[in-house]
């Protein structure tokens, strides 16, 4: 079936403006052509929309999700054989948000994979997803790295077994091995169908912030080696200046949250080494307004943290490096989100400063983008054109070009005037067919809004609040910040 889409202005990231009424004709789920209406060849079944005064510019991309980040003790019992149906859910939410493709960077591989066929197939509707299943080195949502409270809570049977599903053969066991070695099972993880590889360059949270190095310089350079080898995108987990240079030179084809250096900001070489190589800049901005709410919240030691990333994020913009929206986007469990602890943390932001939400995160940061300096055009490439390229896709995404798959996102309001023009969504077409926006997504579940309170709970008088402040990883809840 063939779709002709008229009279909008196309801002197909290629040129450097907008194009004012222009058609775009699919057919087979790519793109055919792009033109004036008049001059096409258009088919005699095709189907025609007429988008006059709309703005069509391509799917937006994410290269940094999480479509099961909830991988708390009760959410993983609740749904215990049925993750699929949680990943299923976020990846609807992403695509009705205007992604139209994902790349979770760490999620339990099967489940993943799994959803990841079906709306290959044609038999669900979701965002495209490619994954990396885990992050080579870290063990699972249960451990030191992730949620340290759970072991000694849940049974040693229940708590073994979802870490094994997200783990398998590829956590912190490997700290011990050869580079070689290390290699070796990086090969075999990556021949269960993972789509690209990331490893730990420094640990994640515990004690130290993140600041410890996971790995060596010898033995980084091996699991980027093996990816390559594969044909597959390698990238790293980084949270210190060190594990970010060394990530760089081990040949990273992008890094993560490489704004997020501790205290430190980033040194001159280094931002030089993102501007001279072929190293994607991954970076989780909050805008003006999200960081003078969190600074309310936290200490003066968190406070020197998030200081240094903004810092980091204005001289990457500056440095001329490549740079990549996203978010760390998921969907927190509803009592999560109500747990008062956790509005001192940055998951705990409003809504309209949440960077971590899934379904509006990348709004807001495409905003805290705007705000640092980025040109209007530089920001549309780092979420469509930057991501497709570092992720090896751009053959098939990014832009909007003869022969490309056929995923555009329709706007009322010009990205080009404003970033916030970004919401104001009409419709979305992935795989040259319009979603159907309103009915995603298919099944709430995550996103249904808690059960009604108990009779009993209004009698129940409470004798103490306690707890300790939740932390800032959407996964990390290990009761330390």
């Amino acid at each position: 079936m063939a779709l002709l889409l008229t009279g909008a202005t196309v801002i197909d990231g290629v040129s450097e403006e907008g194009v004012s009424d222009r058609a775009i004709l699919t057919e087979n789920g790519r793109i055919v052509a792009i033109g004036r209406a008049a001059d096409l060849s258009i088919p005699a079944d095709t189907e025609t929309i007429d988008f006059s005064g709309k703005f069509i510019i391509p799917g937006l991309l994410n290269a940094n999700v999480h479509l099961l980040v909830s991988a708390l003790l009760e959410t993983l019992i609740r749904y215990e054989g049925r993750y699929e149906e949680l990943i299923t859910e976020a990846a609807q939410v992403a695509l009705k948000s205007g992604m139209t493709t994902v790349f979770d960077t760490w999620g339990p591989r099967g489940p993943l994979m799994a959803v990841r066929d079906r709306i290959d197939r044609g038999l669900v509707p979701g965002s495209r997803i490619r994954c990396a299943g885990n992050i080579i080195g870290f063990e699972g949502p249960f451990s030191d790295d992730f949620n340290k409270r759970i072991p000694g809570v849940g049974s040693t049977h229940f708590v073994d077994r979802v870490n094994a599903t997200w783990v398998e053969n590829t956590g912190r066991h490997l700290m011990w091995l050869t580079p070689e070695a290390v290699g070796e099972e990086v090969r075999t993880y990556l021949g269960r169908g993972i789509d690209f590889v990331k490893y730990a360059s420094n640990e994640h949270g515990g004690s130290s912030a993140g600041a410890f190095i996971q790995f060596s310089e010898r033995t980084q350079r091996v699991i980027v080696e093996e990816a390559h080898r594969a044909g597959v995108t390698a990238q790293a987990h980084a949270q210190s200046v060190e594990g970010l240079r060394m990530a760089i030179e081990a040949g990273c084809d992008l890094i993560q949250h490489c704004n997020m250096t501790g205290p430190t900001e980033i040194p001159r070489e280094t931002l030089e080494l993102f501007a001279q190589g072929n190293c994607g800049a991954v970076v989780f901005p909050l805008t003006d307004n999200g960081l003078n709410i969190l600074k309310e919240s936290i200490s003066d030691y968190e406070w020197t943290i998030w200081k240094a990333s903004d810092t980091n994020v204005r001289n990457l913009i500056s440095s001329g490096a490549t740079i990549l929206l996203a978010n760390d986007g998921g969907i927190l469990a509803p009592e999560v989100m109500k747990e008062p602890m956790i509005k001192g943390t940055w998951n705990g932001l409003p809504e309209d400063e949440g960077l971590g939400r899934l379904a509006t995160g990348h709004f807001v940061w495409l905003r805290a983008m705007e705000e640092k300096g980025m040109s209007p055009m530089a920001l549309l490439h780092a979420a469509t054109r930057n991501i497709a390229e570092a992720y090896q896709v751009d053959d098939d995404l990014g832009t909007l070009e003869a022969g490309k798959v056929a995923d555009m996102v329709v706007l009322d309001e010009d990205p080009l005037q404003s970033a916030k023009n970004y919401q104001s969504i009409h419709a979305v077409i992935k795989d040259g067919a319009v979603v159907d926006l309103d009915a995603l997504p298919e099944q709430a579940l995550l996103t249904a809004d808690l059960p009604p309170a108990l009779e009993e709970e209004a009698h129940y008088k409470e004798f103490l609040h306690h707890g300790e402040r939740l932390p800032g990883c959407p996964s990390c809840m290990n009761g330390h910040h």
